[in-house]
């Protein structure tokens, strides 16, 4: 039996179980995986998901990762180069970090603690309850069905998150209207420091070179048309060729063999009214899966993990009774519902504008509205942008 079970060694569950038991709480920490060496989507940290690694005291450790600090954006308007961001003058870098590397990180140094227990290639079935509370969770591992119980459980399982299935939590439901068409192409376009997004009538592309070679690229496309492009093979990449420019046209049509397997991310973005029942809680996507708008899913859900160490280690840590833990649990949510809320909020604003094909959204994304707002906007520009940065509320981690 461990003081705390954590379900998902995802960003948030890695953390908050390194951090649990850098307390000094026993943590036993469940993923489903045998290992992180699988396709991850959030690898655009901002500098608001680095302050929490370092929160948690594991500057120098991710600091040493593998990564690649994004230095310019460009803004295409079809074929054409409208604006360009340098953005080396800020005081933290956006960073892209492979995912596997930094889960591998934060699990390896949790495992110099003595209070820290993982467990991987373990698939939860549901909870285990005694007179209405959470008290466990059971599961399937590899050597058969198990039972793990604990003083609180702690659900960072993703947008798929079983354990928000079996808890019945009631959410908030912000419709989309558009997924992500995924992929990779060999090499780094058009150069190691450089993100690029191209703008259209009911289309948008972005992409941005990886440490590990190779650039990525996210396809925003209507919600329901990815079966069309995945019969297409790799002829989608065709259908990209009257957005882009022509230098990006030649790197595509060059690489096309190349391409690895595209993938849909299927563009989810609500929020749980109650983040919590009695013996349990949920945080990350878990509870609020984001939208991929501003690149904030990984960033949040650090975040969240450094609050949920502060309010919850605490009480575990001092052995409180169930009350206690129940109203650690609940100001965790408090604590982080004015950031979740105001930064979904503005994750609707840009789709809406962007990928319409309203008489209103053509005159934004036109050449001359997007050069007058870099020249006569940008100070305002920057300060709406500045929340998927650095956050909307301060996180630091409490002694």
């Amino acid at each position: 039996m461990s003081d705390a079970i954590v379900v998902g060694a995802g960003p948030a569950g890695a953390l908050l179980a390194y951090m649990l038991a850098r307390r000094g709480v026993p943590v036993t920490l469940l993923e489903r995986q045998t290992d992180f060496s699988r396709e991850f989507r959030g690898e655009l940290l901002m500098p608001s998901g680095i302050a929490a690694m370092h929160e948690a005291g594991l500057r120098q450790q991710f600091d040493a990762l593998p990564n690649l600090p994004i230095g310019t954006v460009q803004i295409f308007r079809g074929e054409r180069p409208v604006v360009t961001f340098p953005i080396d003058g800020l005081p933290v870098s956006p960073r892209v970090v492979p995912q596997p590397a930094m889960l591998e990180m934060i699990v390896a140094e949790a495992a110099k603690l003595p209070d820290f227990k993982l467990e991987r290639g373990v698939t939860v079935r549901d909870l285990i309850y005694e007179k209405d509370r959470v008290i466990g969770i059971r599961a399937d591992a590899h050597d058969g069905p198990r039972e793990y119980r604990g003083d609180f459980v702690i659900a960072c399982d993703g947008r798929a998150s079983v354990i928000r299935k079996r808890a019945a939590l009631p959410q908030d439901r912000i419709m989309q209207g558009f997924d992500v068409v995924w992929g990779h192409v060999p090499g780094q376009f058009p150069d190691g420091r450089t993100a690029r997004a191209y703008i259209g009538n009911g289309h948008l592309l972005i992409m941005y070179p990886s440490p590990e070679g190779h650039t990525q690229i996210g396809w925003v496309i209507d919600k329901g048309n990815f079966g069309d492009i995945k019969r297409m093979g790799e002829r989608w990449i065709d259908e990209l060729a009257p957005h882009v420019s022509p230098d990006l046209r030649q790197y595509l049509a060059a690489n096309k063999t190349g391409l690895a397997r595209p993938f849909l991310l299927d563009v989810i973005c609500d929020r749980l009214r109650e983040w919590t029942a009695p013996g349990l809680l949920l945080i990350g996507d878990a509870a609020h899966p984001m939208s991929p708008v501003g690149g904030q899913g990984i960033n949040v859900a650090l975040r969240d993990a450094v609050v949920t160490s502060n309010h919850l280690g605490r009480a575990l840590k001092m052995r409180e009774d169930e009350a206690t833990l129940d109203f650690a649990a609940r100001n965790i949510q408090a604590e982080r519902w004015p950031e979740i809320t105001t930064i979904q909020d503005m994750q609707q604003i840009g789709p809406r504008l962007l990928l319409s094909n309203s008489l209103l959204s053509r005159v934004i994304v036109s050449a001359p509205m997007i050069a007058f707002a870099k020249t006569f906007l940008a100070n305002f520009i920057a300060r709406r942008f500045d929340p998927f940065l650095n956050g909307v509320t301060r996180v630091v981690m409490e002694l």
